[in-house]
C-alpha cells in the first residue's frame, strides 16, 4: 500500500556536534505524545545514531522482499541504516548512493499513514539534502544550532541551501543553550547567550526555543532512553513539547493555506476552460 505522509520535516544543521539527532528524536517523540502519528528517518548513512540514542529495536523485516517494515519504539516508527548493517561496518559509499538509500527509506519503507515524518539529516549541505528536495514534497526544515559563533555561521549556510532548493525554514532551535546547576540552581550560559535568537532574526525565521544542557539528556542517549522516560518533568522535556505544539500549529496553518491555493488554481482552470 502507498504511504500517506502529511508533513515531511527536515531537521538539519550546518555542522556536526550541535545535538541535531537528539533534537530530531525528541521533537518526534514530543509530536507523538501530543497524539500525532510519527515516523523518524535517520538520513545520516555514514553515522547513524538512532540505534544508539534510542537503543536496539530489532532488525526491520521485509515480508515480500520488496517493502520494508519500520521498527517501532516509544510510540514512533523508526528507520536507520544502523538497524540494517553491522554497527562496526564502515559505509564507503559515494554521494549518489547515499541519496539513493535515503530515497528508498522514504519510498520502500511501509510507513503507513503518518502525520509527520521527521528526517534526521546528516550535517552539512550535500547530496542527501538535495535529493530529498528534488524527489519529495517537503513541508519545511528546522535548523539546529548552539549559541557560539562558529555554529551560527554554519547554520546561515544551511539556511541558504534550503532557500536554493525552495524548502521553507520553519524555525531555528538553540540547543545546549544554558546549564542549571543542580547544587546552587544558578543558570550558566556556557556557550554564550542569545546567539540562536540573533541568528533567527538575521535569517528572518521563527525562533522556536532554547534547549538547556541537562545531564539526564546525555545519560538517556548513552542508555537508549529518551528524556520523556528519564525526566518527563525536566525543562528540556517541557521545551520540546512547546516546540512541537508551535511547529504543529505552523505547518497545519501553512498546509491549509496551500490547500486553499490549490483549490483556487483548479477553479481558475475550470473557468478558463
Amino acid at each position: 500500500m502507498p504511504n500517506a505522509m502529511k508533513h515531511l520535516i527536515l531537521v538539519g544543521s550546518g555542522k556536526g556536534g550541535v545535538g541535531k539527532s537528539t533534537v530530531a528524536i525528541h521533537l518526534a517523540l514530543a509530536l507523538a505524545q501530543q497524539g500525532h502519528r510519527v515516523g523518524l528517518l535517520d538520513a545520516d548513512i555514514y553515522g547513524p545514531s538512532l540505534p544508539t540514542l534510542l537503543g536496539p529495536a530489532g532488525k526491520p523485516k521485509s515480508p515480500d522482499g520488496k517493502r520494508i517494515l519500520p521498527v517501532e519504539k516509544f510510540g514512533i516508527k523508526l528507520m536507520s541504516m544502523g538497524y540494517l548493517v553491522d554497527p562496526e561496518a564502515a559505509m564507503m559509499w559515494r554521494g549518489p548512493m547515499l541519496a539513493g538509500a535515503v530515497s528508498q527509506f522514504v519510498s520502500d519503507v511501509e510507513w503507513g499513514d503518518l502525520d509527520f515524518l521527521i528526517f534526521d539529516l546528516p550535517p552539512g549541505t550535500g547530496d542527501v539534502q538535495l535529493s530529498l528536495a528534488q524527489k519529495f514534497k517537503v513541508r519545511g526544515a528546522v535548523l539546529v544550532t548552539t549559541p557560539q559563533t562558529v555554529a551560527l555561521a554554519d547554520v546561515v549556510r544551511a539556511k541558504a541551501m534550503f532557500d536554493k532548493v525552495r524548502i521553507p525554514t520553519l524555525g531555528l532551535i538553540e540547543n545546549m543553550s544554558y546549564f542549571i546547576c543542580d547544587q546552587c540552581d544558578a543558570r550558566h550560559e556556557i556557550f554564550d547567550h542569545g546567539g540562536g535568537e540573533r541568528a533567527a532574526v538575521r535569517l528572518g525565521v521563527p525562533f522556536l526555543g532554547r534547549v538547556p544542557i541537562e545531564p539526564k539528556l546525555r545519560e538517556g542517549g548513552d542508555v537508549g532512553q529518551p528524556l520523556f522516560n528519564l525526566a518527563p518533568q525536566s525543562a528540556s522535556a517541557a521545551t520540546f513539547l512547546k516546540i512541537a505544539a508551535d511547529l504543529t500549529e505552523r505547518v497545519e496553518s501553512e498546509h491549509a493555506q496551500s490547500q486553499r491555493q490549490e483549490v483556487r488554481k483548479r477553479s481558475l482552470k475550470i473557468i478558463r476552460s
